[in-house]
């Protein structure tokens, strides 16, 4: 456990919101090459990891999870040094306020800084008028003008993070930003690990993606990139039990996502199927779910080919802020139970969910 957690704690602390997803990505190669896989990089961004089966007639499986995190982008450098920001992907306003900002110029450097907020006492109007929308939040790095803003390298368009670092909360929870998906990074990594000397009846590629949280932009030029026979999507849903539910879909602790229908996919029942027996088959537990949300399955089922595609996802409380927390329990037993599922793969199944003949 405590590799699988060290790996995962690497992962989230790094920096990469969408579009600046250079730090996740210059890991993620030097991991491919260290495990002695080929790897490749596609023209948006995306990064590969390629095991070749000795099948002369091998199917392809893409096995992917994005590299981006929410974040912000330098909007304005006000005259005391502080900017205002443009989001980059989806917060709730009201986590936003007081939590503490990396800033990354253009020459690499980082700056660490808050998000200001005002003391309640000092709020005027009533509560509505007392909030505060993103577009006037105010981020402070510590530069006491706009000049000096500037002479360390800072410009309109630079990326911004939560700071969000990881923590062991308990043998039960973990804590970080970015599970959202770095979940899916590791995971894909724990699988070449896995399979660094099995030969499978398939090419199984492992991807990295960018820019899903501004639209599964990566994961589109993925699709037409590699071009697979079937794609397993690895991913973060928010949790529904914060209330303390039995009731809803999404329960930490309570095992793999089952995902039958978001707002971008109706899952293939096939799929589904080799997916729980898969899960079933090595005592995986496992969950339904029904997202208002979607993933990178959503635009790589849609691309011209038309490619079969399975989410494999986890829930966990508080996604697209710097304090989301996620079950141990589900993570390794998501390692597991994913590795059933490739096992499971073989031409013959590829070729029945893709209703080939040929």
């Amino acid at each position: 456990m405590q590799k699988e957690l060290k790996r995962l704690s690497e992962i989230t602390n790094l920096f990469g919101p969408s579009g600046f997803e250079e730090e996740v990505a210059s890991y993620l190669l030097n991991e491919y090459k260290r495990l002695g896989y080929e790897t490749k990089r596609d023209p948006f961004g995306n990064v590969y990891a390629i095991k070749k089966s000795k099948n002369p007639n091998a199917r392809k499986v893409l096995l992917a999870g994005h590299m981006d995190e929410v974040g912000f982008m330098v909007r304005k450098i006000l005259p005391n040094g502080s900017f205002m920001v443009n989001p980059l992907g989806g917060f709730n306003p009201e986590t936003i306020l007081a939590c503490r900002a990396i800033l990354k110029v253009n020459n690499g450097n980082k700056y660490y800084g808050a998000v200001q907020s005002v003391p309640p006492h000092l709020l005027k109007g009533s509560n509505n008028d007392s909030k505060t929308p993103m577009s006037m939040m105010i981020f402070d790095f510590g530069f006491a003008s706009k000049n000096e803003a500037e002479e360390a390298g800072v410009e309109v368009g630079n990326p911004i993070i939560l700071e969000g670092n990881f923590a062991k909360l308990s043998e039960k929870r973990m804590l970080a930003k970015a599970f959202d998906d770095r979940y899916g990074i590791a995971l894909g990594l724990e699988m070449l690990e896995k399979f660094k000397d099995v030969d499978l009846d398939y090419d199984l590629i492992v991807a990295g993606l960018c820019q899903e949280e501004v639209g599964l932009r990566g994961s589109m030029c993925a699709a037409s990139f590699i071009k697979p026979d079937i794609a397993i999507v690895m991913d973060v849903s928010a949790a529904m039990d914060t209330d303390g539910s039995t009731s809803e879909f999404g329960q930490l602790g309570k095992g793999v996502l089952v995902r039958v229908l978001d707002s971008n996919m109706v899952a293939r029942p096939e799929l589904l199927e080799i997916q729980k027996c898969a899960l079933r088959k090595v005592n995986v537990p496992f969950q339904y779910f029904i997202s208002p949300g979607g993933t990178d399955a959503g635009s790589i089922h849609k691309s011209l080919a038309g490619i079969p595609t399975m989410t494999y996802c986890l829930v966990a409380r508080s996604i697209h802020t710097c304090s989301s927390i996620l079950d141990i329990d589900d993570y390794l037993n998501s390692i597991k139970g994913l590795e059933s599922i490739l096992l499971t793969l073989n031409n013959d199944k590829i070729k029945s969910v893709c209703y080939l003949t040929y």
